[in-house]
């Protein structure tokens, strides 16, 4: 149990690193979202997610794992190259991502809790 614990630990802080680390510019981020078309398989957010491509925000996976799943052929997703995307501006999407803020719960829309 301990190791566990430990393991989440450790991920949680290398998490937090890495989204520090990125410093990404979020309006530009949001630009190269629609512009590369991230848009057409997980919403104009990221938030939606569905049979084309899962949700990615809030809360996105950390930024290693977002580069990782760009730069990596799997699934119907397309491989974004260094060519096509460069580090900088990866960092920028993750960026726009990290600022999606989540949406209200169920219990905070009042027409739901008629």
């Amino acid at each position: 149990m301990k190791l566990v614990f430990a393991s989440v630990a450790i991920l949680a802080v290398f998490s937090a690193v890495a989204a520090e680390q990125t410093g990404g510019d979020a309006a530009n981020g949001k630009r190269l979202f629609m512009t590369v078309g991230c848009y057409q398989c997980h919403g104009t957010t990221g938030a939606s997610g569905g049979p084309a491509g899962p949700r990615l925000a809030p809360n996105p996976l950390p930024f290693v794992g977002v580069k990782a799943k760009l730069r990596t052929a799997s699934g119907r997703m397309p491989v974004f190259s260094e060519a096509v995307l460069k580090d900088s501006e990866i960092a920028d999407i993750y960026a726009y991502l990290q600022s999606i803020p989540a949406g209200k719960s169920a219990r905070d829309i009042e027409l739901l809790n008629r």
